[in-house]
């Protein structure tokens, strides 16, 4: 649950397509570098803890597979440039758990490994991309920017490949890796995470190419900032250079120490990997290794013909399917939902304890309290305290009548 939290899976995921409300380069490190992935990495170096509780890591299968699809359905129709690239993020952690979970912990780290450098090159591309359209994220307001922003469009086309599992990036072997491992899992979970996976593939290019699509292709949709549109500074494509470099580079030389034979000796006893894994893998039937490829490239080509060859076929299908449209873009009502669970009992809560429990109880019958009796009794006192002479002849008279009163019935009744 620690781990769900601070790796923002399912159910405990809200925080963290709200965090990209920073500056860029803070998002790109919250979602690809320090933050994120060490729920990930402490469920990788609990791995023998782990290994012992198969309870604990069919749980750890399940609520990945989950939010590795219900990610990647939401980010099919957000429209901010940012909020998409996040839910990605959340996607792509699902995956990473669902290695955990199948027990090939080197293969989950793996992915956290490549994730880091096409995640941040996306997250830095876009803020590439703001900075050019003048802080305007909304990809609808965009279009055909490739030709003013070139460096910036080929870096995130890099990243795009990368993240989709194109041959040969870094994302390919990685991703492909925890598909094969929830393949071979014998987890409770393993048939439902291997297929929320595959399906998630397709999602995730779909949305990507979007992504691409909407922000570089087609007709520009704001003819003033496209027009004063202009490459980056150096300081933004220097970093957005090297990061397409890691984006293909550290998936090919790095495939035998994560995924491969080379795990006992590279990560040697900081990871207790399930024995066989590996092993079957390597064994699985051909078109299971090529499932993810074929369903990269189905998600291409449906993001093709919907945003450059018929555009207006996605308007028709949100108009065909207004409730599943709706259900995607308000993220599954998660935000209302809890709005509604937490926030606004937590709200009444404090309003009570405020209202009722500190100002009627605390101020009415405490120190505030204590002390505005006493200043009425003083101011009370205070009013007979007149400074008139006969006013004190007269509590004189009144204090000796009745002393003689008390007198003449003290002596009375004795």
């Amino acid at each position: 649950m620690g781990a769900m939290g601070k790796s923002a899976q399912f159910l405990l995921h809200t925080w963290l397509p709200d965090a990209m409300e920073g500056p860029t380069p803070v998002s790109a490190l919250i979602h690809a570098a320090t933050m994120v992935t060490a729920g990930v990495f402490m469920v990788a170096r609990l791995s023998p803890l782990f290994e012992l509780a198969p309870t604990a890591q069919a749980f750890v299968m399940l609520i990945g597979a989950t939010t590795a699809m219900f990610a990647a359905t939401v980010g099919l129709v957000q429209n901010d440039i940012k909020r998409i690239i996040a839910y990605s993020t959340c996607s792509q952690l699902g995956y990473m758990f669902v290695a955990m979970g199948a027990g090939a912990y080197s293969v989950g780290m793996f992915h956290l490994f490549t994730h880091a450098f096409f995640k941040a090159l996306l997250f830095l591309g876009a803020g590439s991309v703001i900075h050019a359209m003048h802080h305007e994220q909304d990809i609808r307001a965009m279009g055909g920017l490739k030709d003013r922003i070139p460096f910036t469009y080929i870096t995130m086309v890099i990243g795009t490949l990368a993240l989709t599992g194109f041959p040969l990036t870094a994302g390919y072997f990685s991703k492909d890796a925890i598909i094969e491992s929830a393949f071979v899992a014998h987890n409770p979970f393993a048939l439902y995470g291997f297929l929320c996976t595959v399906v998630a593939a397709g999602l995730t290019s779909f949305y990507s190419w979007r992504l691409i699509f909407k922000t570089f292709h087609g007709e520009p949709h704001d003819a003033h900032h496209h027009e004063a549109a202009h490459e980056s500074p150096y300081t933004m494509l220097i970093p957005l250079g090297l990061l397409a470099a890691g984006s293909i580079l550290a998936g090919f030389p790095f495939k035998e120490l994560f995924a491969g034979h080379g795990i006992e000796e590279f990560f040697r006893r900081s990871l207790k990997m399930n024995p066989k894994i590996i092993e079957e893998m390597h064994h699985i039937p051909a078109t299971i290794a090529f499932l993810p490829t074929v369903m990269m490239v189905i998600g291409f080509i449906v993001s093709w013909l919907f945003y450059i060859r018929k555009p207006y076929l996605p308007v028709e299908l949100a108009h065909q399917q207004p409730l599943l449209y709706k259900f995607f873009l308000n993220k599954w009502y998660f935000d209302e939902l809890y709005d509604i669970i937490f926030v606004r009992p937590t709200k009444w809560l404090g309003r009570f304890l405020w209202k009722k429990g500190d100002g009627f109880v605390i101020d009415g019958f405490g120190p505030d309290g204590v002390s505005a009796r006493v200043l009425d009794v003083t101011r009370n006192v205070v009013r007979l305290q007149t400074g008139y002479l006969y006013h004190y002849a007269f509590a004189m008279l009144i204090g000796v009548a009745g002393l003689i009163t008390w007198f003449i019935f003290g002596l009375g009744g004795q």
